[in-house]
């Protein structure tokens, strides 16, 4: 068991694509131990989540120690702290260590999950409370 932090990873479970990713993605052994939370559940991380503002439905939240990161941020230091194995956490670890490409790309992820989402009629998440914002 490693002295690190553990690393908080916060997503909307419910979201095919986002709990394929989040569950095969894994961190080093020296980075520390990787939580995953399903946006859905009633959890501290995600009351600061909302006081904070961040639109959960927007983007995906990673907390390292101290540190949190939302969309691009989010999926870029998960991919600097990847362990590389396995073709997914490859994959990534290629793509998004470069914060210039996690942005470039993020915004057209974030549109692809959300047209599917809209196609399986699946609920926001809405944990700003937001009117009329229920549905994709």
């Amino acid at each position: 068991m490693s002295d690190s932090p553990d690393i908080e990873l916060v997503y909307d479970k419910e979201c095919p694509v986002c709990d394929f990713y989040c569950k095969r993605i894994d961190v080093g052994q020296s980075a520390g131990q990787l939580l995953r939370i399903n946006a859905r559940d009633n959890s501290e991380i995600m009351a600061e989540i909302t006081a904070l503002g961040l639109d959960i439905d927007e983007g995906m939240v990673v907390r390292i120690g101290d540190e949190l990161h939302y969309g691009a941020d989010a999926i870029h230091a998960l991919a600097l702290l990847s362990s590389g194995d396995g073709l997914v956490n490859a994959m990534s670890k290629r793509i998004f260590s470069s914060r210039r490409l996690s942005r470039a790309l993020y915004p057209l992820f974030k549109f692809t999950r959300n047209m599917l989402l809209k196609v399986l009629r699946r609920t926001r998440v809405n944990n700003l409370q937001q009117a009329g914002n229920d549905r994709f």
